[in-house]
């Protein structure tokens, strides 16, 4: 759900969002979950581009690539957005691109995290936070709150709240409404 519950909201803005799916070096990419899907080289993405950056547990090794870091690093500095869900937010702070800025998590990888880089301002009692140009969200579901609160933010809540309703999502439209932080 980190990737394709967000997928999903996008893809309801087809007139304004094409989707493509990228990997360091292209070729099919497996889930947890065994889905597969082909990606695209990450060196065809554009200067504007805005960059989804899904958790999970191929973080954890992903956050001690220092090749897929500096990469990531480079194309988040001219990419219009970064949107980080779950654990993803793990490798935008490794980039050092979220140093005194607030983000927060998975709570329940919370420790992990902020033990990538102490530099961020960690928030634990977060659905998302969106500082500058960078959204990061909270566990899993949360990211499907914070591109709803992205899609609001660019294009008013009107069409978010639609977009909520069409998919038949119970939208949590407060980022400072968390209930799963002091579990």
């Amino acid at each position: 759900m980190d990737l394709f519950g967000v997928v999903e909201i996008f893809g309801r803005l087809q007139e304004n969002y094409h989707l493509n799916y990228y990997s360091m070096k292209g070729g099919l990419v497996k889930s947890s979950q065994g889905v597969e899907m082909m990606t695209q080289p990450i060196t065809h993405l554009i200067n504007g581009d805005i960059i989804i950056l899904p958790g999970g547990k191929g973080t954890r090794t992903l956050v001690n690539d220092q090749e897929w870091i500096e990469k990531l690093r480079q194309i988040s500095l001219t990419a219009t957005n970064v949107l980080t869900i779950c654990t993803g937010a793990a490798l935008l702070a490794k980039t050092e691109l979220l140093n005194d800025k607030k983000a927060t998590s998975n709570k329940r990888a919370f420790e992990w995290v902020k033990s990538v880089n102490e530099s961020v301002l960690w928030q634990e009692k977060a659905r998302w936070i969106a500082t500058d140009k960078y959204y990061t969200s909270s566990g899993v579901s949360a990211g499907m709150d914070m591109a709803l609160g992205f899609i609001a933010d660019q294009y008013g809540k009107n069409l978010a709240e639609k977009i909520a309703s069409d998919i038949e999502y119970i939208w949590n439209d407060d980022p400072n409404n968390d209930p799963l932080a002091k579990k």
